[in-house]
C-alpha cells in the first residue's frame, strides 16, 4: 500500500475532490463540474508546486481533517478559516509542511463558504472523462469524502511558491453579478426585467454546487406555457415557476425548460461560490446579446 495518501479523519458537511472540471461533454448530458472558486483552487496548487489542473479538496462551511501517510506540503485558501497541524495553528494562504501521521485540521469558515486544500502531488483518484472532479448532479467522479476514505496522492514536483502570504479577495459582503440579458428575457414583462436589474435579492440557504438560489421579488412572465428543453450554460440565470432567479453553477444540468433571463459573466462566478446565505445579490445588465422578443411572437429562437 502506497504511503502517498491522505486518510480522512473528519469529512465535514460536504468535502469533495475538484479540479478544472470536464468541459466538452454537454452533448452527453455531463456538466463541466470542477472547483466553484477556481482562482482559490489555482492558488493552492501554485503554493504547493502543482500544475493548475491538479485535483484539490473543496470543503463546505465547516472544513475537514486529514492525516497524510507521508510528509506533504499543503496550502489552504478560499474561505478564511483556522488551520492547525496536530492542534498547533499554522498559516492560511501559504505553503505548510505537514509531517507523516500529523493531523491537518481545516476549521469552519470564518467568512465565505468554501475552503480549498491543495496537497503536493495533487489528489490522484481515478479520472473519469478526463477529470477527477466530484459531480453531485450526475454522480461522476469520487463520492464526497467520508471518515476513513483514503485518497491517493500524486508525486510532488519539488517546487513551490516562495511567498509569506498570498493576497486574495475577501468573501463578498454584497454579490454583484454582471449579466448579459437574454436569450429569453422576452418571456418576462418589461417591469420584471427592470426588477431583475434594479432590485436586491439575497442568497438562499437552498443554494448548492448546482445553483445559487435567490430570495426576493418574483419575476412576472409576459407569456404563458413552457419552453422545450434546451441547452444550459455555466452562469445561466434560469427563472423557475416561483419567479426567483437561480444562477447555474458548476454542477448544473446541461438542459432545462425554464426561461433563461440572462447569463452571468464567468469572472463573477467565483464570488458566488463564497456568498453565504443572506448575502445581498444585485444583477447588473452590462450587455444585451439578443434583442428581446415580444410575448406574442411564437418563435423566439435567438
Amino acid at each position: 500500500m502506497t504511503d502517498r495518501a491522505l486518510v480522512v479523519v473528519r469529512a465535514g458537511a460536504l468535502t469533495t475532490v475538484q479540479d478544472a472540471g470536464r468541459p466538452g461533454h454537454a452533448h452527453l448530458g455531463v456538466p463541466r463540474s470542477g472547483a466553484l472558486d477556481r482562482p482559490a483552487a489555482d492558488l493552492v496548487n501554485r503554493l504547493v508546486g502543482n500544475p493548475s489542473a491538479a485535483a484539490v479538496l473543496e470543503t463546505t462551511l465547516d472544513g475537514c481533517a486529514v492525516r497524510p501517510r507521508s510528509a506533504v506540503t499543503v496550502a489552504v485558501a478560499g474561505a478564511p478559516c483556522r488551520v492547525t497541524v496536530d492542534g498547533r495553528p499554522v498559516a492560511w494562504g501559504a505553503p505548510v509542511r505537514v509531517p507523516a501521521g500529523a493531523l491537518l485540521d481545516v476549521g469552519p469558515a470564518v467568512s465565505g463558504v468554501r475552503a480549498y486544500v491543495g496537497v503536493s502531488g495533487g489528489i490522484a483518484v481515478e479520472a473519469v472523462l478526463g477529470s477527477r472532479s466530484t459531480d453531485l448532479l450526475s454522480g461522476l467522479g469520487p463520492a464526497p469524502l467520508a471518515v476513513g476514505t483514503v485518497l491517493p496522492l500524486g508525486r510532488p514536483s519539488g517546487v513551490h511558491a516562495r511567498v509569506d502570504v498570498a493576497p486574495q479577495p475577501a468573501p463578498p459582503a454584497e454579490l454583484v453579478l454582471r449579466v448579459t440579458l437574454g436569450p429569453r428575457d422576452g418571456w418576462f414583462t418589461p417591469d420584471a426585467v427592470d426588477t431583475f436589474c434594479s432590485r436586491a435579492y439575497r442568497v438562499s440557504s437552498a443554494s448548492n454546487r448546482i445553483g445559487l438560489r435567490t430570495e426576493g421579488p418574483a419575476l412576472e412572465r409576459a407569456r404563458p406555457g413552457e419552453l422545450a428543453s434546451e441547452g444550459m450554460v455555466l452562469g445561466a440565470v434560469q427563472v423557475p415557476p416561483d419567479g426567483r432567479p437561480v444562477v447555474f453553477l458548476a454542477d448544473h444540468p446541461t438542459t432545462g425548460g425554464y426561461p433563461v433571463i440572462a447569463v452571468v459573466r464567468a469572472a463573477d462566478l467565483p464570488a458566488a461560490a463564497q456568498a453565504v446565505p443572506g448575502t445581498p445579490v444585485r444583477f447588473v445588465a452590462v450587455r444585451r446579446r439578443w434583442a428581446p422578443v415580444s410575448a406574442g411572437d411564437p418563435d423566439d429562437t435567438p
